[in-house]
């Protein structure tokens, strides 16, 4: 019988690639993966100098991080196909230097643009200029290289929020009328809320709003460019690679789970019956590496999109995502939380916004009093400014529902091989939501606390005291305003 081998991985064999956003989280999963699951010889990752470090020092960090682990393991000349690219999307021409500028024009074959700012409030104009004007660079850069065979684009689901149902095609805007308003007016005036407001009318941010219009950057100056644009929704912890529950920061509801998991999330504005639109990290960079081959090897004068959601296969509701991750987070406590793990979602902003102040801020005000008394630093306010700040993110997205078209992702995934499907699996139909949440709380756990799993046992017994801490309490103001009560009425 005969072995059916990687169409995708004959494609990548021997390419060299060019990533912008490698730094990122998205953008370091795509990189192992590349390294990891297919044949290419170089790999050129743009990075910014970052106070005062080279970008040779930041490319030995970034390879050095917990995420290429594995990949370590099994190869040890893995940092002779990674090459640091000096460059700041911000910039003219990236900030290329001539002899980077003959490279990637002599030897690229595949590119890569992730690089964009996730700042949902960004400034208008600093949005516009990393989101749009980075677009039509990219571009540029991308019509000057000899051996282009495709630029995939990673953009966002939300980037028609107008709509309540998303097909996969670009939509109408003016980025270049954009462009032109935020080089001619003053920046403190566009960048005023009212004016921002005005600007993006019904979008919700500046992000989604930027989002969109590069989308259309690539439509009206794309040119002959082989292009595909991957739309990614809510991106969280990784699924199966580079391994189960893996991630690296607090962003959207990851700084939730990991508020609620400490003890110190109580409330949360949320709609328990709307679908939570989440995406582990893994699928959206496998789609994206599928899509440039496919882009690649069967063009097309219309630029494909695809929506990479789970609503529509596979949907999880924001209630249910609440229960399953507090039964993780008991089972798999965090170290040192503050209370046993609880709280409610409010479908009324009014009524979260009271129970913030009297469940997070009062209470916030009250430790930090003992920690000044105890002669120990206040920490606390900050910590639920930064925890309200994260949710309040989100809480667009958590009070909204959206469907979205899946065609072009679902013909893509017939189109592959078995062992594509295998290797390179965006099919989220067989996703056990459960399980994922599971190592979700123990990957946020894991590689954002930096808490071992050995310590487990210790957290569970910390746990179940602060469970029956909370019971006594609750039981202590039952008896009281009883008295209370009693006192005041009989």
């Amino acid at each position: 019988m005969a072995v059916v081998e990687s169409r995708i991985g004959q494609f990548y064999t021997g390419k060299t690639v060019f990533i912008t956003g490698a730094t990122g989280f998205m953008g370091k999963v795509l990189v192992e993966k590349l390294l990891r699951s297919t044949g290419v010889k170089k790999i050129y990752l743009l990075i910014r100098p970052k106070k005062g470090v080279e970008t040779k020092i930041r490319l030995e960090q970034l390879m050095s991080t917990k995420v290429f682990d594995k990949l370590k393991e099994n190869s040890s000349d893995v940092m002779s196909q990674v090459e640091a690219v000096s460059g700041d999307i911000t910039e003219p021409n990236f900030g290329l230097s001539k002899e980077d500028e003959r490279k990637l024009a002599e030897e690229v074959n595949i590119v890569f643009h992730s690089a964009a700012t996730i700042n949902f409030n960004e400034d208008l104009t600093k949005a516009v200029n990393l989101n749009v004007v980075s677009v039509f660079t990219i571009m540029e850069i991308c019509k000057r290289m000899k051996n282009l065979q495709v630029l995939v684009h990673v953009s966002t689901a939300y980037c028609k929020t107008e709509f309540k149902h998303i097909p996969e095609e670009i939509f109408h805007g003016d980025p270049v009328g954009i462009i032109d308003l935020c080089q001619r007016m003053d920046p403190s005036l566009l960048n005023s809320p009212e004016m921002t407001k005005q600007i993006i009318g019904n979008k919700p941010n500046t992000y989604t709003f930027t989002k969109e219009l590069g989308e259309k950057a690539l439509e009206i100056a794309g040119g002959c460019l082989p292009i595909a644009i991957v739309r990614p929704s809510i991106v969280v912890a990784a699924w199966k690679e580079p391994m189960p529950g893996w991630l690296e920061n607090l962003n959207g509801p990851t700084g939730a789970l990991a508020g609620a998991g400490k003890g110190v999330l109580r409330t949360v504005h949320c709609s328990q019956e709307k679908v939570a639109d989440l995406v582990p990290v893994d699928v959206p960079i496998n789609l994206a590496i599928a899509a440039a081959w496919k882009t690649a090897t069967q063009p097309s004068n219309a630029i494909p999109v695809y929506n990479c959601t789970s609503g529509t296969k596979n949907p999880i509701k924001w209630g249910q995502l609440w229960t399953i991750g507090m039964e993780a987070m008991i089972k798999y406590p965090m170290e040192s939380m503050l209370w046993y793990p609880g709280g409610s979602m409010k479908e009324s902003a009014l009524v979260n916004k009271i129970c913030q102040v009297t469940q997070h801020t009062a209470p916030a005000y009250l430790v930090d009093c003992l920690s000044y008394l105890s002669g120990k630093k206040p920490v606390m306010r900050r910590v639920v400014e930064k925890m309200h700040k994260a949710t309040g993110v989100v809480e667009y997205f958590a009070t909204n529902e959206w469907k979205w078209s899946n065609d072009n992702v679902d013909n893509l995934y017939m189109e592959l091989t078995d062992v594509d499907k295998k290797t390179f699996n965006f099919d989220l139909s067989t996703l056990n939501w459960t399980e994922f949440i599971a190592d979700w709380v123990k990957g946020t756990r894991q590689y954002v606390f930096k808490e071992d799993l050995a310590t487990l046992d210790q957290a569970r017994k910390h746990c179940n005291n602060m469970f029956w801490l909370e019971k006594c309490l609750q039981i202590f103001l039952f008896i009281g305003f009883g008295m209370l009560f009693s006192w005041l009425f009989l």
